[in-house]
């Protein structure tokens, strides 16, 4: 009998991209040789690709089409995709994401479709497009929902830690400290998210003293003129330059440690086996925090913003280097 194909679907956003991570893996465990797409977003195309399973990625342009919707590229590529799907021969098709945007992709597939039902989807419209409807509770971790739902639908019950499975990248980006280094992930997209500039400053200050070079990146022109005036005021610190997601991967995976707030990129680290702390200001980790990795430490919760001492202890007990 041949080997399943099965065609996974989780566009967005690299925060949730992570979160499914975990399900892969168990699954090219408990079915060695099958046939491992994921339809996701153009920019994470390449990061679902280091899961040494996933053999296809399909880049799907909804985030370019609403930037730009009456461009004709994007909707050129969403029809490539869509034929990509139509033609793959899959003999599942699983949306992990339960939006009423992922529902509608699964269909572009020609084949039965699975996902959660109205009672476990974020949306609950989104289970009307699934042939199979699964129930999964809601307050489960995101990963373990991810996990819960794919053990489902190929008749298993996932165990043990999630192990997101990723191959980190050969080495750190070229510009990168020749030393040990701990990167900062200040930036978020909502400002209730985000710790207060003054704390990243003597935090980095006391991890400086301590020998490590600070990496602030960030994304947007705001984001970049903020690590360049975190990184003014620490010693021994850079801000990083503009950087794609695979790029970023490699800062991430080859640093001694990270700490970041609630957003995707310290996610990734996490799956890239680094220590980590995650930061939360605005959101309670219970659900959405970092989670799995055996160096992975939350501190704070919503309306509860951790102080420096709290972090510096937290990245103490997550077992970092320095």
């Amino acid at each position: 009998m041949p080997a399943p194909r099965i065609l996974f679907v989780k566009l967005s956003s690299l925060g949730d991209v992570v979160h499914h991570l975990p399900a892969v893996t168990d699954l090219a465990e408990h079915e060695p040789g099958a046939r491992l797409g994921w339809a996701v977003e153009e920019a994470f195309a390449g990061l679902v690709k280091l899961h040494p399973a996933i053999s296809e990625a399909i880049p799907v342009s909804l985030r370019s089409i609403r930037r730009n919707p009456l461009s004709t590229a994007p909707w050129k590529r969403l029809a490539a995709a869509r034929r990509s799907m139509g033609r793959g021969h899959w003999d599942y098709v699983v949306d992990t994401q339960g939006l009423l945007k992922s529902a509608i992709v699964t269909r572009f597939a020609s084949t039965a479709a699975f996902g959660l039902d109205s009672a476990s989807a974020r949306e609950a419209i989104a289970s009307r497009f699934y042939d199979v409807k699964l129930f999964v509770p809601r307050g489960l971790h995101a990963v373990e929902r991810n996990r819960r739902l794919v053990g489902q639908v190929f008749g298993y019950t996932p165990r043990g830690k999630a192990r997101y499975g990723l191959a980190r990248p050969g080495a750190p980006p070229a510009w990168a400290p020749g030393e040990r280094y701990v990167v900062m992930l200040h930036a978020a997209s909502r400002a209730p998210k985000r710790w207060p500039e003054e704390r990243w400053v003597d935090l980095g200050r006391m991890l400086s003293e301590q020998g490590s070079a600070i990496v602030f990146p960030g994304g947007s022109d705001e984001e970049r003129a903020s690590a360049a005036r975190l990184a003014s005021a620490v010693p021994n610190a850079i801000a990083a330059p503009a950087m794609g997601l695979e790029e970023a991967a490699a800062l991430l995976g080859h640093a001694s440690s990270v700490i970041g707030v609630d957003t995707g990129l310290t996610h990734l680290a996490v799956a890239l086996g680094t220590p980590t702390v995650g930061i939360y200001c605005a959101t309670n980790p219970e659900l959405t925090g970092l989670h799995g990795g055996e160096h992975a430490v939350n501190v704070g919760a919503a309306g509860a913003s951790p102080t420096v001492d709290a972090v510096a202890a937290a990245l103490a007990s997550s077992g970092a280097e320095g």
